[in-house]
């Protein structure tokens, strides 16, 4: 009885406590960063369905192709001919089980223009390199696509030398070169939306998107969806932003040819991530970064995606805080660091505190104390019931970012199978935001403290801001793991294997004929 009568004392002192100004404080600041958490969605849905109506209003002024462009006379085969050229590069690790379909909806674009696709691996014992030949075989005759060994990188992260050497094989008549990872699934106008910004701001240094994240149901994939999910407010601008994903960025190729800002020296020179790096050099040189809102892209994550290889993903995207170009990104990225991890915890400390709230009148009517007699105050529980309802209405943003996402996919993707929001689970999407804001502080402390990190069997340690040394695990099974994060691909193993061509190819292959665009000699 004496143990009870103790408990119910602690329970009653933390509740008492957690009801002092500075308990309120935070309390309140978790309901401030939900409020602004929800706003900025609901500014970033506002932007994704201005477009979505922008279509439809397309569409029923008779233009039955307004997901490849608003004008339906930019189809026409004297517009389609004067499209420049553009250069793809993929640079590819590993097979997964979405790979095959991502690769096709990259290879079957619809854009009218000359185009070439380079789709570099680091050496034929990839899997990924058998499998993606025998898909260009299959769609070799409207592809124009070949494969290149880039071999090992020595000076920066195997990512970046393998786009640079897809850099250094482009045509030569390349106007724009695009990045895409192997995660991306494009839709058939991506590729022309993105030029025709270029187009008509030949200020604009990068062109990017974002991904929209498709939980597999595993905790870990939820953890994904919601660290993406707070990122998306900064591409959803319909233009200028400050934000880069590597996923999908459209560059000027005579940048590239000419080093203009550094762009290949700062990326060749001990970079680790391509769009930390490429932003740096945009910010320092009072460059434009846009994101057409139309540039939004499913992402579906494996179906296995436990929660070790989410962490081993955390671990990567705080690490990229860790390098930096100049001592200005240096402070930034410092600044960036000490920001997140502080919202962070700020935004889980109110849940632990409204539980010991929760806890304690539970425990208080169970035994039929009375209120007054404990001296208890409602304060506590009248913040319980605020930061509910600004939780709520923080998850119902969040809901009709995704459901307006979700649809706009599904217009710019029509002969694409429908994505829904079935199958989003709103209670994970709430642990998992619980889950990954304590620990991203956890990942970022240890990163800084560590200055090393395994991507994909390859540990990279960093010196002032960039990559030193490189060190390979040797290709053992009970030594280097096997599988990527997201899109749980065999590093090592099973050769993989492509299936039958999709809808999307059959299409674009008479798209082409029909409009007849030149390629690249």
């Amino acid at each position: 009885m004496a143990s009870l009568d103790s408990l119910d004392f602690s329970l009653f002192r933390l509740s008492t406590d957690f009801c002092s100004p500075f308990a309120i404080f935070v309390q309140a600041q978790g309901c401030i960063i939900n409020l602004i958490l929800a706003f900025g969605w609901a500014c970033a849905a506002f932007v994704r369905n201005r477009e979505i109506n922008r279509i439809k209003k397309s569409m029923r002024n008779g233009n039955n192709f307004a997901f490849l462009c608003h004008d339906i006379s930019e189809l026409e085969h004297s517009n389609q001919a004067d499209l420049p050229s553009v250069t793809v590069i993929m640079p590819l690790k590993g097979f997964g089980e979405h790979n095959l379909h991502n690769w096709k909806t990259q290879l079957t674009s619809l854009y009218g223009g000359p185009q070439e696709y380079l789709l570099v691996v680091e050496s034929t014992e990839d899997p990924a390199y058998h499998a993606v030949a025998k898909l260009i075989t299959e769609l070799e005759d409207s592809v124009k696509a070949r494969i290149i060994i880039a071999g090992l990188s020595t000076t920066c992260s195997q990512k970046i030398h393998n786009q640079l050497v897809g850099v250094e094989a482009m045509h030569k008549d390349s106007k724009y070169v695009l990045f895409l990872d192997d995660d991306v699934r494009l839709h058939p106008g991506s590729i022309g939306a993105l030029v025709r910004e270029m187009e008509k701001n030949p200020k604009i240094f990068i062109q990017t998107g974002y991904p929209l994240d498709l939980p597999s149901g595993s905790l870990g994939s939820y953890c994904i969806y919601e660290y993406h999910m707070p990122c998306s407010m900064g591409f959803a601008t319909g233009g200028q932003t400050f934000f880069l994903w590597g996923g999908c960025m459209m560059m000027h190729s005579e940048d590239f040819r000419q080093d203009n800002c550094g762009v290949v020296s700062g990326l060749r020179d001990g970079g680790y991530s391509d769009d930390m790096t490429l932003a740096a050099i945009a910010g320092a040189h009072k460059k434009l970064i846009s994101s057409p809102a139309v540039a939004v892209f499913p992402h579906p994550l494996a179906s296995d995606l436990n929660f070790g290889r989410y962490w081993n993903y955390l671990r990567k995207q705080t690490f990229v805080l860790e390098s930096y170009v100049t001592k200005v990104n240096q402070v930034m990225n410092r600044a960036l660091f000490a920001v997140h991890c502080y919202f962070s915890w700020g935004f889980v400390a109110p849940y632990c505190m409204a539980v010991i709230h929760v806890a304690a009148a539970l425990r208080f009517r169970a035994r039929e104390y009375s209120l007054e007699e404990m001296d208890y105050s409602s304060g506590g529980l009248t913040m319980v019931w605020i930061l509910a309802t600004c939780t709520l209405i923080s998850l119902f943003s969040m809901w009709n970012l995704t459901r307006i996402e979700v649809l706009l996919c599904n217009i710019l993707s029509p002969e694409a199978p429908r994505l829904s929001l079935a199958s989003y689970n709103w209670f994970k999407v709430f642990v998992a935001m619980l889950v990954g804001n304590f620990l991203y502080p956890i990942s970022a402390i240890r990163s800084h403290f560590t200055q090393s990190i395994n991507w994909s069997g390859i540990i990279y340690h960093l010196k002032d801001g960039k990559i030193n040394k490189i060190h390979r695990i040797p290709r053992r099974q009970d030594v280097a793991p096997v599988f990527t994060d997201l899109g749980g691909k065999h590093l090592y193993g099973k050769k993989g294997m492509p299936t039958k061509g999709s809808f999307l190819s059959s299409l674009s292959k008479r798209l082409f004929q029909w409009r007849q665009p030149k390629k690249s000699e």
